[in-house]
């Protein structure tokens, strides 16, 4: 557990301090003396009186009482150390930079284990082993370059690897993102990502602690803490952007040889970040980039309006905004106007607002306070505005310092010049600010917070839900794949709409029923759970010759126990599924059916039970999103009614665990209903 000891300690003892700075303990010595810690501070080296200009003790059991104890000493020497600091010493908070623990054997992982005993016993806590260290306001104890700078207000940021933090300072610093705290787990033996969490969470103070969290992350370990952590810190007025690594067979092999930990299933992941509220990033440069915007004013709206000197660039943005469901909207009219009259000629006003490349800066002043002030349906801006090399950009940077901090709605600087206008890109980053050096990556990183759901709530939606007979059918229903009655039965009690169906054994059983329901029909087996593998699907049969045929083709197949006969429908395909991942509960899977979910793998995920906002945002994330909103002239489905279908189907789960696999496929959706057409579940029991 996380304690005062290690974030705010009067005292550190460096185990393994030296002079040779290429060494670990040398470096982290010189980074904390660097980092001006003012506490108590010395060093255990057997061979020096001191070391840096640091009082060093030959033997560890000379040394007085301390709080903190960072080990950068070999592995087989750790536990020894830990027995002395903990019963000798009183330490409560151990950072053990060493390697050669659980990812180097079962030696390793014997020693690792006895080490997190002693301290738990102790009522202490451990970072580590294997990890780069720890930096607080009080010191900065990690032993790698750079140090990122620290601010209070800055981000908070946990990573499970050492290496991968140091690569992530790499791309935050020359944006101008500075942290508050760094804390890497490495092997977690006490402290994982979750108990990072759970620190924060408990400890936030919205007066001075940062907002700002950033998570990298190889192993969850304990989802459901890290959930409600997570939306709790949200809650409270956080933010939280994260990297999950290892999502794809061959990355969980790596993450596993890494961390000695399995890695999880990326649609478990991507369900629980969605539910959480956390902006899920794929790298290092989408991760600072989301930091970046954390640090600028809400956007509160979809409608972005660009203002650029150059062409190119605004294109760009304007596709990454477009492809992720943002919205450039065509200014025209009264604003359209008044905004070309304060451009130089051959300017355009449509949006993006190109001013061209002879704009000044008193014409960019203009066109953003008119933005911000007079154009209500616009909800964030950006500004493109690079270097010819051949001026001062430093007027143009005071400007955007000051409208950056008048303005009420979001402005977010795009500074591509990061090479000829240095000296003045590093005065505007000095005045607190950050900067988007690839319009491309900013948006993206947009659209990703854009489409990330507020925390869900966690009242489960029950409204024309029977959960006695949903538990009824349950219980009575037998281990495998259920028949289509059952399945019907299942879906009418969570009023979940399906297509008029009824299952025929005799040839006079399917005319009798064709007479009722009238054509087109579609003719599918009972008896194979992939019936199209077996030519057991036949769709928009219009006559009772046709009809005949396809019953006697189908009645031939082995295996088959009977036909089902449903009434034809035309739309939209859709597929919603759902698997129960272990940890996790039950995963809900949507998107488009047919070819997009077989072979494009076009859905997104969510974690049961749902609520209506994380449906919609499953269903807005979808690549084929422009397909079921309607595009080309084409009316698109009913949104509301596929979301509704999405949330009744995770209610009916949480009331069912024993369904382990579902597949809705597909349903077929228009502008005024979406109807399940076909399905399959598996029961464990």
């Amino acid at each position: 557990m996380i304690n005062n000891k290690l974030i705010n300690p009067d005292s550190i003892v460096v185990v393994g301090g030296s002079e040779n700075l290429i060494k670990p303990g040398g470096k982290i010595l010189k980074n904390i003396i660097d980092g001006k810690f003012t506490g108590a501070l010395c060093v255990v080296n057997p061979k020096q009186d001191s070391v840096q200009g640091v009082k060093s003790y030959r033997d560890l059991k000379d040394i007085p009482q301390t709080d903190l104890a960072i080990l950068a000493i070999q592995a087989k020497d750790c536990l020894p150390a830990v027995e002395i600091l903990v019963k000798e010493k009183e330490t409560k908070a151990f950072i053990i930079i060493s390697a050669g623990f659980r990812e180097a054997g079962e030696e390793g992982k014997k020693f690792e284990k006895e080490i997190a005993e002693i301290i738990d016993n102790a009522g202490g806590c451990l970072i580590g082993p294997n990890c780069i260290g720890v930096i607080s306001q009080t010191y900065s104890g990690i032993f790698t370059t750079p140090v990122p700078r620290l601010n209070s207000k800055g981000c908070d940021f946990v990573s499970g690897s050492g290496a991968t933090a140091v690569f992530i300072f790499e791309s935050a610093i020359p944006k101008g993102v500075n942290f508050s705290s760094v804390i890497s787990v490495g092997n977690s033996a006490q402290t994982g990502v979750e108990e990072v969490l759970e620190y924060w969470d408990n400890n936030f103070d919205p007066a001075v602690s940062s907002a700002i969290k950033l998570i990298y992350i190889e192993s969850i370990q304990n989802p459901d803490k890290l959930l409600h952590h997570a939306s709790s810190l949200i809650r409270k007025g956080c933010r939280i952007a994260a990297i999950k690594a290892g999502t794809s067979e061959a990355g969980s092999r790596a993450a596993s040889s890494h961390t000695g930990a399995m890695a999880t299933s990326d649609s478990a992941v991507e369900a629980l970040f969605r539910k959480a509220g956390i902006v899920r990033c794929s790298g290092r440069e989408e991760l600072t980039t989301v930091a970046s915007v954390f640090f600028h004013k809400h956007l509160k709206g979809r409608n972005i309006a660009i203002i650029t000197h150059a062409g190119g660039p605004a294109v760009m943005l304007t596709d990454a905004l477009s492809a992720g469901g943002m919205n450039i909207p065509r200014i025209t009219g009264e604003h359209h106007d008044k905004l070309l009259a304060m451009m130089n000629s051959g300017a355009s006003a449509n949006n993006p607002i190109d001013m061209i490349a002879t704009a000044t800066s008193e014409q960019l002043d203009k066109i953003i306070e008119y933005t911000d002030k007079k154009m209500p349906d616009i909800d964030g801006m950006t500004v493109i505005f690079g270097s010819n090399g051949l001026n001062d950009m430093t007027v143009i940077y005071d400007l955007l310092h000051k409208k950056i901090e008048e303005c009420n709605k979001p402005l977010f600087p795009i500074l591509p010049s990061v090479e000829s206008s240095e000296t003045e890109l590093d005065y505007f980053l000095e005045k607190g600010h950050v900067n988007f050096p690839d319009e491309v990556v900013l948006g993206r990183a947009l659209t990703k917070i854009s489409n990330t759901p507020y925390p869900a709530d966690e009242k489960i939606f029950l409204r024309e839900i029977d959960v006695p007979m949903i538990r009824k059918i349950i219980d009575d229903a037998p281990n495998g794949y259920l028949e289509p009655d059952i399945i019907q039965k299942l879906l009418v009690a969570a009023s979940i709409p399906t297509v008029e169906e009824a299952v025929v054994k005799t040839k006079k059983e399917l005319l009798a029923l064709a007479d009722s329901a009238g054509f087109p029909l579609a003719l599918k087996v009972v008896g194979h759970v992939h019936k199209s593998d077996v030519g057991g699907v036949t769709l928009n049969i219009k006559s009772k010759t046709h009809l005949e045929a396809e019953f006697n083709r189908m009645t031939k197949i082995e295996g088959v126990k009977a036909v089902l006969v449903q009434r034809m429908l035309t739309g939209t395909e859709l597929f919603i599924g759902a698997k129960y991942e272990p940890k996790f509960g039950h995963i809900i899977l949507c998107g488009l059916g047919g070819i997009f979910v077989e072979v494009l793998g076009d859905v997104s995920s969510g974690l049961a039970p749902l609520t209506f906002n994380e449906a919609g945002s499953m269903i807005r994330s979808l690549k084929s999103y422009r397909i079921i909103h309607g595009t080309r002239g084409k009316p698109g489905i009913n949104e509301q009614k596929f979301a509704e279908i999405i949330v009744r189907l995770s209610s009916l789960l949480r009331f069912a665990t024993e369904i382990k696999e579902m597949d809705l496929n597909p349903l077929i959706g228009s502008h005024e209903a979406i109807t399940v057409v076909d399905a399959r579940i598996r029961l464990e029991k």
